[in-house]
């Protein structure tokens, strides 16, 4: 088919033309955008901690009436803990417990830099969890090198002082980043304003930290466990069943705390900010519930752009298509079939889209660079620009096929006495 005709009329509508070349452009740019945020954030809803999820939950609990600021009422808060994590790793359906104040995609970052001498200049930070012997067991963290903690190495924190324990373990990326040769074991480091050294004992497989964050596998993964108990009269007890037991233990483990200490508060769970008995799988549920909202937002943003695309497309089809009643009658006359009518049209529609497509691969880059400054966003791909115009194409074609066809039904007489 001759392009001159076609070339001619689009010269003859430039406006229609170009909006709806602009239209094509800007809504590729931010789809393909918008489906790399989404794949984004569905990578980071399913990456693994490197915790035995699936059998794991924590309890809230709060003991009243002790004063943990004497030394009477630290050595009563210590002893009703060792108590409790007895009391629940005698449970048939506990493998094993322990106490802590965070855990991964619990929130709250503990950060620490590190130094590898003790005046030396910051070489990494890591997020820190207070841990004692029954952590790795409890988490069901794989040692990949290295031991447990003693339990004559477990200390008290009591939120003073400069962090310096004697031993640490720390996770794999961490030790990879802080020493890339593979020598951690047996290296020690210094955490911020500590004058003594900590030394790496134990390396586990993988860790997450307690955010959700992803913008840098730095802050994901460099995770470091404290030989640290606490004693408070607020505390988290984390629990890890046998396989198959969740919903039997998160009903028995409650009950034998209240034999412990009838007069301790356990929260419902109707204060957001006080979890009470909390499955992993809720704690990942609500760690992601804002980039889930965020994946929706962004598919429903692409959606309606792409119709409001199509619908563009579709009016502005049927639009030319009602102007050129005459032509297409002429045409016809001059013995044109209903399939170059048809052929005319879509060879049209393609124009405006290619147009269209080529302007709105630029925007997607441009765009794509200016959200990784602001947000640390992945590069855009070229596959995803590349799927990102097929569709488009695909559709915008699709959206100009019942104008086109609705075109080719016109009957020559009906076309010229209709002027």
């Amino acid at each position: 088919m001759p392009m001159h005709p076609i070339l001619s009329a689009l010269r003859r509508h430039k406006t229609g033309t170009v909006l709806i070349a602009l239209q094509i452009a800007l809504t590729l740019a931010i789809v393909c955008n918008a489906l790399l945020i989404i794949k984004t954030q569905f990578e980071q809803m399913g990456r693994p901690t490197g915790l035995d999820e699936h059998n794991l939950f924590v309890v809230a609990t709060t003991q009243s009436g002790i004063d943990s600021s004497t030394d009477d009422g630290k050595s009563t808060l210590d002893a009703s803990i060792k108590a409790d994590l007895a009391a629940l790793r005698q449970l048939p359906d506990v493998v094993d417990a322990y106490e802590t104040r965070s855990l991964p995609l619990t929130g709250g970052l503990w950060g620490l830099g590190i130094r590898l001498m003790p005046n030396g200049a910051y070489v990494s930070h890591t997020t820190y969890f207070q841990a004692d012997e029954h952590t790795l067991a409890t988490l069901g963290l794989r040692l990949v090198a290295g031991r447990n903690f003693r339990s004559d190495e477990i200390g008290e924190d009591d939120d003073s002082g400069v962090l310096q324990p004697a031993v640490i373990i720390v996770s794999k990326h961490l030790a990879d980043n802080l020493f890339p040769r593979g020598e951690a074991l047996g290296k020690s480091v210094y955490f911020t304003s500590a004058t003594k050294p900590s030394t790496i004992v134990g390396i586990v497989e993988r860790m997450q930290t307690s955010s959700t964050y992803g913008g840098t596998d730095n802050r994901t993964w460099d995770t470091t466990l404290m030989p640290m108990r606490l004693v408070g009269v607020s505390r988290y007890y984390v629990v890890r069943v046998r396989s198959g037991r969740l919903d039997a233990a998160m009903q028995s483990v409650p009950e034998a705390l209240y034999v412990q200490d009838p007069q301790r508060i356990i929260p419902d769970g109707s204060d957001d900010n006080d979890p009470g008995v909390r499955s992993f799988a809720q704690i990942r549920s609500e760690a992601y519930q804002g980039d889930r909202t965020l994946a929706m937002l962004m598919g429903i943003i692409s959606i309606i752009l792409l119709a409001v695309t199509g619908c563009g497309i579709a009016g502005l089809s049927s639009f030319w298509v009602g102007q050129r009643r005459r032509h297409i009658g002429v045409r016809r006359a001059l013995g044109a079939t209903r399939r170059d009518i048809a052929r005319y049209f879509l060879i049209e529609n393609a124009l405006i889209s290619a147009i269209g497509i080529i302007v709105g691969i630029l925007f997607a880059f441009e765009f794509n660079g200016w959200l990784m400054k602001q947000f640390e966003l992945a590069r855009l791909p070229p596959t995803y620009v590349l799927i990102g115009a097929a569709m488009l194409l695909m559709l915008s074609q699709g959206a100009a096929l019942a104008p086109a066809l609705r075109a080719a039904r016109i009957a020559p007489v009906q076309a010229i006495r209709s002027r």
